[in-house]
């Protein structure tokens, strides 16, 4: 059965995934993106934060951007594994139900948001 639409999607966020010998590619995504896109560039966090299970940084865009920034980052993600999902006020179902991966799929900590 279809999802009801009517929740919405809001914007998405893209968690771009590092490790310390990969920093440097992951800081050349960085700045493409934030040069080619119009995006919200998150923190670095050199450490897992969240549901994330190793260093990151969040891409925020909205609806519109998707159909140039995905793309873009299959292309061009230089090897980084990368999780892409919607907003669309369920934390749980975004990360887990609703996600696209590309690399490695990542097993999250999804448990923090079923306490919720």
């Amino acid at each position: 059965m279809p999802q009801d639409m009517s929740r919405g999607i809001i914007g998405y966020h893209a968690h771009i995934y590092y490790r310390p010998e990969t920093k440097p590619a992951a800081a050349s995504v960085r700045e493409q993106l934030g040069v080619m896109f119009d995006v919200a560039l998150g923190r670095w966090h050199d450490r897992p934060v969240g549901p994330h299970p190793i260093s990151m940084y969040q891409v925020a865009f909205a609806t519109e951007e998707f159909t140039k920034i995905v793309p873009w980052l299959m292309l061009n993600r230089q090897g980084l594994d990368i999780l892409v999902h919607p907003e669309t006020g369920h934390d749980l179902e975004d990360h887990r139900d609703h996600a696209l991966w590309l690399g490695e799929k990542l097993k999250l900590n999804l448990e923090m948001f079923e306490a919720a």
